[in-house]
């Protein structure tokens, strides 16, 4: 039976990223939906630089791997706050529920927003005493399970809407991911993911009405004929992850990991992140790591991380915070934070 888990993950590894759908030999950035899907969850996963997939064993799992949710065996909820860039927000929710030997289920929202702004014209350049705002949001339904001590699966529905003043568009994707535990290098961890396979998104709504004249050459000619501008489906940002952890050392006082990544992504060259966590007791951690790397004309890429676990005085619950510093070159860094508990 294990030869089974490990024929369908050698599957994903190796069939899934020669498909269709991540065959470009170019640079497509730009040219998929909902970008607000590839902004990373959690400050201790950015603080690894993103090489997280096989790593996580947290409620962050819904995001980065949700096989990785299969390991929880208590209720686990996080909450994630980044200042994104252009003074947007960017906030994450989850939790994850152990249902005994049926597995875990989770349930997860994204959402992407900005404060409102003036609606200017040619006419008016100030302002139209209008005001419009944009967000998005993704919610989403996981369920992993171990198929064995060793292997496990995850998958997660989620649906996907961005909103732009009276324009919307909606999505409904599927994220799938896989974990493996070797007898390699200490019980190196192998993981892999893919995310956001589901459909075109497509805006609609009022802002593409307007109305034209037939022939404006023509006295008497109805100037009033209603019309619609038709605009185009684009893809989401269809991504595909995979990644390889294991414990430099492991002793009752300190312990160090360090992780890999490679992204192939459908609208982006290749890339690879890593990661290197360094923890105390499991009651102190310090990370750094860097994202996208050998990644032509990217900004930035150094992590660094933060982490405390405490227990509750009056309970059993598991506190943790977590923060994250992301250096994102000539545009403005990124600060994460994250809060997290198992009770």
């Amino acid at each position: 039976m294990r030869n089974v888990y490990l024929i369908s993950f050698l599957i994903m590894i190796f069939i899934l990223p020669h498909s269709k759908y991540f065959g470009q030999s170019v640079s497509k950035t730009g040219t998929t939906a909902a970008a607000f899907l590839e902004i990373p969850v959690g400050a201790s996963a950015i603080g690894m630089g993103g090489a997280y997939v096989s790593v996580v064993k947290d409620a962050s799992s819904l995001y980065w791997n949700p096989a990785g949710a299969a390991s929880i065996e208590n209720y686990e909820a996080i909450l994630s706050h980044t200042n994104w860039i252009a003074d947007t927000r960017f906030d994450f929710a989850g939790l994850v529920i152990p249902l005994s030997d049926f597995g875990n289920v989770g349930f997860s929202f994204t959402s992407f927003s900005m404060d409102d702004m003036k609606v200017r014209t040619v006419e008016k350049p100030d302002g139209t005493g209008e005001y419009f705002s944009a967000g998005d949001i993704a919610v989403g339904v996981s369920y992993a399970r171990n198929l064995s001590d060793r292997f496990s699966i995850g998958f997660t529905a989620k649906y996907i809407q961005q909103n732009i003043w009276h324009m919307s568009a909606q999505a409904f994707a599927i994220d799938a991911g896989t974990k493996f535990k070797t007898d390699l290098f200490g019980g190196m961890i192998i993981g892999a993911s893919m995310y956001n396979f589901g459909t075109p998104m497509k805006m609609t709504g009022r802002d593409t009405r307007y109305f034209i004249s037939v022939d404006p050459t023509k006295l008497g000619s109805n100037d009033q004929i209603p019309t619609e501008i038709e605009t185009d489906s684009w893809d989401l940002p269809l991504t595909f992850q995979i990644g390889v952890s294991t414990n430099l050392f492991n002793s009752e006082l300190y312990r160090m990991s360090i992780a890999i990544d490679a992204i192939h992504p459908n609208n982006e060259y290749e890339s690879m992140n890593f990661g290197l966590e360094a923890s105390f007791k499991d009651f102190l951690f310090l990370r750094a790591g860097y994202q996208n790397a050998f990644l032509k004309d990217s900004e930035g890429g150094l992590s660094l991380g933060v982490g405390i676990n405490s227990k509750l005085i009056l309970s059993n619950a598991l506190l943790k915070f977590d923060y994250a510093y992301r250096d994102f070159g000539r545009l403005e860094n990124v600060h994460t934070f994250s809060l997290e508990i198992a009770f």
